[in-house]
């Protein structure tokens, strides 16, 4: 129970420098490429890592490490924050993120076949409703569907799934810091390397954005990884939806937006389906 208490704190604190982070590449994003904004989001926390394991470890954990895996995670970590990126251009947060709680439902249920998690018939109902409330969110006339906006947020929400397991399969050989280092390292690589034919100077007046999307996403990654290392995914996953909470306020905040009914009616059902889902969990558990 102390474990599994440690990942659901250090997913919250994820979920909050998250949003802080995405709040940064939002206004990112209207100055600079998709990819360009993943790549700098990666070379600006990457000091702050490299800080981080020097100090806790050393360099030699980062070589013993299992490559194919950390290769997969770095791949994952460009699709999921360049299409991100590129959704946030057009979407609120509290939309892009509404449409990005799918996520946690793919966690859920890739936990199965992936990682031999036991998900009874009364969570995968949950999981059916918790879909629905993604559809609702998309419209029931597809029109919120057939958006690139729309589709570029379930494509990163897929990735993300995928690479949250893969931590899982890590962390039984690999250090965290390994895994937080390669990520970012190997994201930074990649993006810098898609974003170069059309890279754009960075402004001088963007460098507090770039200090804080580096600082916040240094930290959340570390949290979320920590969380995902020794506690069961299907019960830390679904508190991704405390996301729409800073969502919200930073949206009107910063931009005055607030979602409309049909929005907070899908975002609600997923919520609901996600609450469910740790409840079970601490029945099975």
């Amino acid at each position: 129970m102390t474990s599994h208490l440690r990942g659901i704190l250090c997913m919250l604190a994820a979920v909050a420098t998250f949003a802080l982070m995405d709040t940064g590449m939002k206004l990112l994003a209207a100055h600079y490429p998709a990819t360009q904004v993943a790549a700098l989001r990666g070379l600006a926390s990457w000091p702050f890592i490299v800080v981080w394991v020097l100090l806790a470890g050393g360099p030699r954990q980062l070589i013993q490490v299992r490559w194919p895996l950390h290769l997969l995670r770095g791949v994952l970590a460009v699709a999921m924050l360049a299409a991100f990126a590129f959704a946030l251009k057009q979407l609120p947060l509290a939309e892009a993120y509404a449409l990005f709680f799918v996520a946690p439902l793919l966690i859920t249920a890739l936990a199965v076949p992936l990682l031999g998690e036991h998900v009874g018939w009364r969570r995968w109902c949950a999981i059916g409703v918790g879909l629905f409330g993604t559809v609702v969110i998309l419209r029931p006339t597809g029109q919120g569907m057939l958006s690139l906006s729309g589709l570029a947020v379930l494509g990163a929400a897929l990735a993300y799934a995928i690479s949250a397991i893969s931590v899982r399969l890590l962390g039984k050989t690999d250090t965290t810091q390994a895994m937080v280092f390669w990520m970012l390292t190997l994201l930074s690589v990649f993006a810098t390397l898609l974003a170069w034919p059309e890279w754009r100077s960075v402004r001088g007046a963007d460098a507090w954005l770039l200090a804080g999307v580096g600082a916040s996403g240094a930290i959340g990654q570390y949290a979320v990884t920590e969380a995902f290392r020794d506690t069961p995914a299907s019960l830390v996953a679904p508190l991704e939806y405390t996301a729409l909470i800073w969502a919200l306020g930073l949206d009107w905040l910063l931009w005055r937006t607030f979602p409309d009914a049909v929005t907070l009616l899908g975002a609600a059902i997923i919520v609901a389906s996600g609450l469910y889902l740790i409840r079970r969990q601490s029945h099975v558990s």
